[in-house]
């Protein structure tokens, strides 16, 4: 027993990062175990959040009581859970009628609240499709791109646009279909050019049957379904029966589509013979970075390829980000019938239920063990491999040039996120503001922004005014929706093209914002004007430059140019808009569709303005009270 008199040994010092604050909520093990009293076996979804009301990780369960005292265990967890246990405060709960009914909330809630520690995949673009619109006597193929809501045939979907795109060129010279609008086909008087260039058969006037290039579609259809060696077959006896009947011309005209048909084969790429339709989905997961790899084979075809790099929720594994990335990943996708895996998924059944029940049939997910299944994940799996390699080169290298722009500009710490903005207009007219995005990964394009410069009160030029609106509406915005900067939407640094005026207007608006601590840099073009010789002005400072052969200034130069081929890119589709507008636009109830068919029948939109109330309740679509409309529109008095 120790005395009151004798020395007590100090105990071990505690760093204070570790240690919490005295008033800090309880968290931990603790703090989940006692929510189990209040649980049950229901399957549901369940929340775990920090002391800052922030979603640290949404999960699914089967039986949520279960779920959660695993959770409550003090020990045996991963460093990934354990890390996510530490931080939780309070856990929040939502009950289904079904697990698979969990897992579509799960899904859901982790697309919205986007959990630091769940599995995210960050790229959800659409894939692009081959449509043969079957809405008119002589369809059309084209690219289609979202909701089939059209009326024809979908095929796809193919890994990119410049993959259709190369397919539809290849078809056009096969099958010779036109690729015009119903608009652009029903004006011609003659034909085009790419009937003169023998791709396309010219329906618009006439010079094919309808009967003949029903047979053209139906051939063009064959093919996307995985029937072309019964069309070469098919063109080739046409070909000699051609040739013996002397009609030289008929007979060269078919064997250039033989030729188009045998490239279109080759781009194609692997064509397994086995597999006539599967999405081929393969993992690498390397140092805590994970590169999927999708191949899609439809018709026994390859049709391209997309490497995706979702976010692995601070050390997933295979299984964990696998299953996230399917669930995520067909959310707006209709998925194959057969889904081949590098590695198994701990809810195949869960999974093929709910997949089956977005496609409206039945779906398989296996891992193959043998055959040419394997080859093909084999491949994919190296693609994926190869691909993540030269992500962690690039981001290595993103890194330093980022620790080399915070050291150039005085910055405390490499930036995460710089935003960079440019005006472009034409003497004030059709003006836009455009910004974009850069940070470890690159260029964040699905973060890049275009601003229609409204123009109140802006003298037309005036890019100081330009600068201010754009501005003015990003910043006003984000204090609205991010007050408390708790999400990565905040720059650490502004990148502005012009000296220093322009950085010394922009400084005065972000201090009337209020948002007076990100830094201002403005990019502008030297003595000279030549690239290389660039001068950097910063509020209260003097400009500098930095030296020719600098990779800070090349990779400074990249991101202005992206700036300045962005707002240009945005100035250019708003002023080929407006030459295209017409006075129908500002009709009220006058959509695409009726405009369309009001151009068609009077033949101009001038025509259409000086029509008569009768004339235009014969347009087909048009009712009596749309004619209406469009009469007092256009005929209104004072």
């Amino acid at each position: 027993m120790v005395s009151q008199d004798e020395t007590q040994p100090e105990p071990a010092p505690v760093d204070a990062t570790d240690a919490p604050p005295p008033d800090a909520p309880p968290r931990g093990h603790r703090v989940i175990h006692g929510y189990l009293a209040s649980l049950d076996g229901s399957p549901g979804v369940y929340r775990m959040l920090d002391d800052q009301a922030r979603v640290l990780y949404v999960g699914k369960a089967r039986n949520l009581r279960r779920r959660v005292a695993n959770y409550a265990k003090p020990s045996g967890h991963s460093a990934r859970i354990a890390r996510m246990i530490s931080e939780t405060t309070t856990m929040m709960f939502l009950t289904t009628r079904t697990e698979t009914e969990a897992l579509l909330l799960e899904q859901n809630l982790i697309k919205q609240l986007k959990p630091r520690y769940n599995v995210l995949l960050r790229d959800d673009k659409s894939f692009p499709n081959i449509l043969v619109a079957k809405d008119h006597a002589f369809p059309q193929i084209k690219k289609h791109r979202g909701r089939k809501t059209e009326k024809g045939s979908y095929y796809g979907p193919f890994a990119s646009a410049s993959a259709v795109n190369r397919t539809l060129n290849h078809l056009q010279r096969v099958f010779l279909l036109r690729n015009c609008t119903d608009a652009v086909f029903s004006s011609r008087s003659r034909p085009c050019l790419l009937y003169q260039i023998k791709r396309c058969s010219a329906p618009c006037t006439g010079l094919i049957s309808a009967g003949d290039y029903a047979r053209l579609v139906n051939d063009a259809e064959r093919f996307l379904s995985g029937r072309s060696t019964a069309i070469q077959a098919d063109l080739a006896r046409d070909m000699a029966a051609a040739s013996e009947a002397m009609e030289y011309e008929r007979a060269a005209a078919l064997r250039d589509r033989i030729r188009s048909l045998t490239q279109v084969q080759q781009v194609q790429g692997i064509n397994p013979a086995s597999v006539a339709e599967a999405d081929i989905i393969a993992l690498h997961l390397e140092g805590g970075q994970a590169c999927v790899q999708v191949f899609f084979i439809r018709a026994n075809q390859s049709w391209g390829n997309r490497d995706y790099y979702p976010r692995t929720g601070a050390g997933a594994d295979e299984a964990e980000i696998l299953e996230a990335f399917l669930a995520q990943f067909y959310d707006d996708k209709t998925p194959a019938r057969l889904i081949l895996l590098s590695h198994p998924i701990e809810n195949t059944d869960l999974m093929v239920d709910l997949l089956s029940q977005r496609a409206g049939r039945k779906v398989e997910i296996t891992v193959p063990k043998r055959g040419e299944k394997v080859a093909l994940l084999e491949n994919a799996a190296r693609n994926a491999r190869e691909s993540l390699a030269r992500r962690m080169a690039e981001s290595a290298s993103q890194t330093r040039l980022l620790a080399g722009l915070a050291e150039a500009f005085g910055l405390d710490a490499p930036p995460r996120r710089i935003e960079v903005y440019d005006n472009s207009h034409i003497q004030g007219t059709h003006a836009v503001g455009g910004m974009i995005v850069a940070g470890a990964e690159g260029f964040l394009k699905s973060q890049y922004r275009k601003f229609t410069i409204r123009g109140d009160g802006i003298t037309p030029g005036d890019d100081f005014g330009m600068m201010k609106e754009v501005l003015t509406r990003r910043f006003e915005r984000l204090l609205k929706e991010d007050p408390d900067r708790s999400t990565e939407n905040w720059p650490d640094l502004l990148l502005i093209d012009g000296g220093a005026g322009q950085v010394s207007a922009v400084a005065g608006i972000m201090a009337d914002l209020g948002v007076e601590d990100i830094p201002i840099v403005g990019v502008a073009k030297g003595i000279d004007r030549d690239a290389g010789k660039e001068e950097f002005h910063r509020p209260g400072a003097r400009p500098f430059a930095l030296r020719h052969t600098d990779p800070v200034l090349y990779f400074i130069q990249r991101l202005r140019d992206e700036a300045h081929r962005f707002a240009i890119g945005a100035h250019r589709a708003k002023r080929a808009q407006a030459f295209g507008a017409t006075p129908l636009d500002e009709v009220p109830g006058v959509g695409a569709a009726r405009k369309r068919a009001l151009l068609a029948h009077f033949g101009s939109a001038k025509a259409v303005t000086r029509a008569g109330l009768k004339d235009l309740q014969a347009v087909e679509g048009i009712s009596a009270a749309i004619a209406q409309k469009i009469h007092d529109h256009f005929n209104t008095r004072d």
